[in-house]
């Protein structure tokens, strides 16, 4: 209605005078838009219909308001709370890599919104998640899977802490971080399995050496160590297999390898 009145009083002037403004123009342009996207709502009012429909599964409606919403409301802070949702809801439905890249475009737009961390933490879980299988808990292990987007969450959950370090999100990210080393641990370990296997000894020691000092403390420093003295023996290195025995007996013992090399 608001719009209608407005566009009377300019075609009124242009009535009096020569010609409309361009500006003048451009902007009844652009209202006559938003009135058609919106039909005289609010931004609240278009945001509550919007989740409606997420609300009751009908997502993919549900976004496409909320992604009108952003066009006919840009600088509204319903506009805002639409990119989040809409991040989420992608994260929920498993459309990992658009929850990542709408999450890396709400950081640009908005890098120290009060919103942002959860954008940081959103982007984290979705690269998280994108590894993972319904089987994992039972049958398969993301460890033995291409860790690349494991490696981006640990990234992007590094940033979150270093950026917002006061937030809930952040103390969430640094228990996700635990988790994510405990994984990547277990892909080295996995490839020194891989390359004793296949008789590559050397590599299985570095791979080996490189658990025991980049992920310390995890639960695969002690099959580390016990695959580094198997493959030291298969060189004939007796003295640093003994040695990795004696580190691994002092550390951890009583261990049993749980690892299969048949």
């Amino acid at each position: 209605m608001k719009s209608f009145f407005l566009i009377l009083f300019f075609s009124f002037l242009s009535g009096c005078s020569p010609e409309v403004p361009e500006s003048i123009k451009e902007f009844l342009k652009q209202e006559e838009q938003r009135e058609l996207i919106t039909k005289g709502l609010s931004p609240k009012a278009f945001y509550e219909q919007a989740m409606i429909q997420v609300n009751e599964g009908a997502y993919e409606e549900g976004i496409r308001l909320l992604q009108q919403l952003q066009a006919a409301y840009p600088t509204s802070k319903y506009s805002i709370q639409a990119k989040l949702d809409i991040i989420y809801n992608q994260y929920d439905r498993g459309k990992f890599d658009l929850a990542i890249d709408n999450a890396n475009d709400f950081i640009k737009l908005y890098p120290n919104h009060f919103s942002s961390p959860y954008a940081f933490y959103l982007r984290g879980i979705s690269a998280e998640d994108k590894s993972r299988s319904i089987l994992d808990n039972f049958i398969t292990d993301s460890a033995q899977r291409d860790v690349s987007s494991v490696v981006d969450a640990f990234n992007y959950y590094l940033a979150l802490i270093k950026k917002f370090p006061d937030t809930e999100y952040a103390e969430e990210a640094k228990s996700r971080l635990v988790v994510i080393r405990n994984i990547l641990a277990r892909h080295e370990l996995f490839i020194a399995i891989y390359y004793t296997k296949k008789q590559g000894f050397i590599a299985a020691v570095n791979r080996c050496k490189y658990i025991i000092e980049k992920y310390p403390n995890t639960p695969s420093v002690p099959a580390a160590l016990h695959l580094m003295a198997f493959n030291y023996e298969k060189l004939n290195a007796n003295d640093l297999a003994e040695d990795a025995l004696r580190v691994l007996e002092a550390s951890y013992p009583g261990y049993k390898p749980h690892y299969s090399l048949d």
